[in-house]
């Protein structure tokens, strides 16, 4: 029945395109201010501006202005880094259009589904994510219109119904006519596989876990400096004179630079990826990677070569070899080709044989097993031989003498009697033996899956070095070793997603490659689900992660790039941890010991500002990796960042005490504290990300280039007294070189304590 329908001319193809454009509705322009505003909106904006607000009826107006500054950063800050985020991940999109099966000429071709004009003829099956309005001339099929309706059953439709952009396929297959094309179309705009996610989840969690450990310690230092104001024989005035204070202690606690840091480092290791033969789909995938324990990888594509060659085959017919050959080319689908169809086509041609034409065609499916033909008379089913078995239950005692362990066997049935069985063998790629080792020396428990028997899974994983038992998924069970086990084989795609579910029950952050329709589910059921190189579109869409090479080195780039996020968000953890923490304490300490704040508000709202620059370039941080799967856990991190402020309060404190003790002023001092704040942050980036002494590594240029800026402003600011008591070169060299020694020692402590952490 395809034979009556007919595709258009390349020429008129072209002419159609050049009138009406591509297939594709340009999204809207980035809209700078509008994102601006939105940063002024949040929880972090509220409690600036409530302190702003405060700042001013306290008559504080310069302050008021800092703060003012800060909020106003912070919403500049935050929309240019979207607007980058965004950027990166538009110039990767355009990798991840839809290639659509087109008639141009009388013959079938993939195209990029932007080139699709009104007129073409596609070919729709089980998957596929129609990029164009559509109406059916050929087939039955089943569409998911969520994307339009949020109907989340399947609509099923039938010749001359139209079928719109940005739905899928889930049923049948069929033929197409495009009618309407980019913003002509219903939906208005055309697929597009990214997923621009701004707020990635780990990583919100961990902010507000941040938050909550800061707000924590804020209240009960202040909750101590107000009654001990009252203790000291303080009154109401005493305590007003102080909310000024107690409000920049909470302002230091926000994290304002965090949203951006993340960004910046999500669109800094998605840039690098996109480079690397990967594509970032959602952002959450790279930081998950760094969690990743357990890796479900598919056998043929990834684990072998994505080209599958006809090793031998068997005649069990009364027919000639050449007659069944022919007849098994005739159930090959010559639309949408899969790797079996190709090896099985290549092999025929190589024979002198030609592929058969036929009216009657019924694609493979993982429902039935088998793709069907009528051809000269006969049905044909090629596909699985367990499932084919079952129809011709005289199957078995034929095959005796044919090898199944030798490769994935394909069976042919014509008239329902078996014919024949082809041996495919997919060679193992040169990188998969070395890519497994890599994962397994990184504590991931790699498992592979695959629909072939027992026998021919555990011929591959040996030949991998994949120690441990290859079971059936039918042997496969509650009580499965999961320590002792290498690959499970019959798999069906639909087995896939409960295969995750169970794995995560166990506790692991899985991991999975995919490639087809039935795959979606566990992909994006999986932290981080991969699509392979040639995964269908709504497996794509399914997926976190899109590689754009065949085999395993790529998925070892994708945990190297999730490392590198964990190290930059943990040193990023710990420095506002424990320095947020030591200027708190050191005030309160300070105010309970010596009867008066020792920092200027001015100070500390410059001191606030100043970290804020340093640790927003920490995204771009030079990072080592780690070797074993990290997790987020914010108790230890807390533990380890309070550890670091209590030694840096102490030795503030002597520092402090001695001052007080030998005569300095009030304002000499709190502009020392100042200095010696702002050089303990710097040095605490510096101590926190890397396991080595601090001096024996070096940041990124742009960490180490902010963070020279704002230990020179400091000296500036401190020198002429600008915004703060002026000093002297004499007492700003004394607090520079207590800062230093400060650092010293405490490394010299925080260093086996970190590698203690790792082991």
């Amino acid at each position: 029945m395809a034979e009556k329908f007919q595709g258009l001319s390349q020429a008129e193809a072209e002419k159609r395109l050049k009138e009406n454009g591509l297939n594709e509705v340009p999204e809207p322009k980035y809209n700078f201010w509008k994102e601006f505003a939105g940063k002024l909106w949040n929880l972090s904006a509220w409690i600036l501006e409530a302190a702003l607000i405060l700042e001013f009826v306290l008559g504080k107006r310069i302050q008021a202005l800092f703060v003012l500054a800060m909020l106003l950063f912070a919403a500049w800050n935050g929309a240019s880094k979207k607007k980058q985020s965004r950027r990166v991940l538009d110039s990767i999109s355009h990798k991840l259009t839809p290639t659509v099966a087109v008639e141009r000429d009388g013959k079938w071709m993939k195209l990029d589904s932007k080139q699709l004009v009104v007129g073409d003829l596609i070919s729709l099956q089980r998957g596929d994510v129609v990029s164009a309005d559509v109406k059916i001339v050929d087939g039955k099929m089943s569409f998911d219109e969520s994307s339009i309706t949020g109907e989340s059953k399947a609509i099923k439709k039938n010749i001359n119904d139209e079928a719109y952009a940005g739905t899928t396929v889930m049923e049948g297959h069929g033929l197409a006519v495009v009618t309407a094309t980019g913003k002509d179309s219903r939906s208005g705009k055309t697929i597009n596989l990214i997923n621009k996610s701004a707020a990635p989840g780990h990583l919100q969690q961990l902010l507000t876990k941040i938050i909550y450990y800061l707000c924590l310690l804020d209240g009960i230092l202040t909750l101590v400096i107000i009654i001990a104001s009252f203790i000291k024989g303080g009154d109401f005035t005493t305590f007003i004179n102080m909310l000024p204070f107690l409000a920049m202690m909470f302002i230091a606690s926000i994290p304002v630079a965090m949203p951006s840091t993340f960004a910046l480092s999500n669109s800094f290791e998605a840039t690098r990826l996109s480079k690397e033969g990967v594509l970032t789909a959602d952002l959450t995938g790279i930081q998950d990677a760094a969690n990743l324990n357990l890796i479900l990888l598919d056998k043929t594509g990834t684990i072998t070569e994505n080209k599958t060659a006809v090793a031998s085959w068997k005649n069990f017919s009364t027919l000639s070899d050449n007659e069944v050959l022919e007849l098994a080319s005739a159930a090959t689908d010559q639309r949408n080709k899969s790797i079996i169809d190709t090896a099985i086509d290549e092999y025929v041609l190589s024979k002198g044989l030609s592929i058969k034409n036929v009216s009657e065609f019924t694609p493979f499916t993982s429902d039935t097993g088998y793709s069907m033909a009528e051809a000269d008379g006969h049905n044909v089913k090629l596909g699985s031989f367990k499932q084919l078995s079952l129809i011709d239950k005289t199957a078995e005692d034929k095959v005796k003498d044919v090898d199944f362990a030798a490769g994935r066997s394909v069976a042919v049935l014509i008239d329902d009697k078996l014919a024949g069985v082809f041996i495919l063998k997919d060679k193992v790629r040169s990188d998969s033996k070395k890519a497994l080792a890599e994962l397994k020396k990184r504590g991931i428990r790699p498992i592979m899956l695959t629909g072939d028997n027992q026998r021919t899974a555990a011929a591959v994983a040996k030949e991998v070095d994949l120690v441990g038992n290859v079971i059936s998924i039918h042997d496969f069970d509650e009580n499965t070793n999961i320590e002792k086990l290498a690959g499970i084989a019959d798999v069906l795609p639909e087995d896939k997603l409960k295969m995750v579910k169970f794995f995560q029950e166990k506790g692991y952050i899985v991991g999975m490659t995919g490639d087809g329709v039935n795959d979606s589910p566990a992909l994006k059921q999986a932290e981080v689900g991969i699509a392979v190189s040639n995964a269908a579109d709504v497996a794509k869409r399914s997926s976190k992660m899109v590689l754009l090479e065949d085999g395993l080195t790529s998925i070892v780039k994708i945990l190297d790039a999730g490392h590198r996020v964990y190290q930059r968000m943990t040193t990023w953890s710990l420095t506002k941890l424990a320095r947020t923490a030591e200027l708190t304490m050191l005030l309160t300490f300070g105010y309970l010991f010596f009867n008066y704040i020792p920092m200027a508000l001015n100070a500390m709202v410059i001191y606030t500002i100043m970290n804020n620059m340093v640790t927003m370039m920490i995204g771009t941080d030079r990072t080592h990796i780690t070797y074993k799967p990290e997790n987020w856990d914010m108790a230890k991190l807390a533990k380890i960042a309070f550890s670091l402020a209590a030694g840096w309060t102490i030795l503030g404190m002597c520092f402090v005490a001695y001052l007080n003790l030998h005569g300095w002023s009030h304002g000499s001092i709190s502009t020392m504290v100042y200095v010696y704040l702002v050089l303990s942050a710097m040095l605490i980036v510096l101590i926190t990300r890397t396991r080595k002494y601090f001096w024996q590594d070096h940041p990124s240029k742009l960490v180490g280039t902010v963070q020279i800026c704002d230990v020179l402003l400091t000296f500036i600011l401190a020198l002429c007294g600008w915004a703060m008591t002026q000093i002297s070169w004499q007492n700003l060299l004394i607090t520079v070189i207590v800062a230093i020694i400060a650092a010293v020692v405490i490394d010299l402590f925080y260093k086996p304590i970190m590698e203690k952490k790792d082991n």
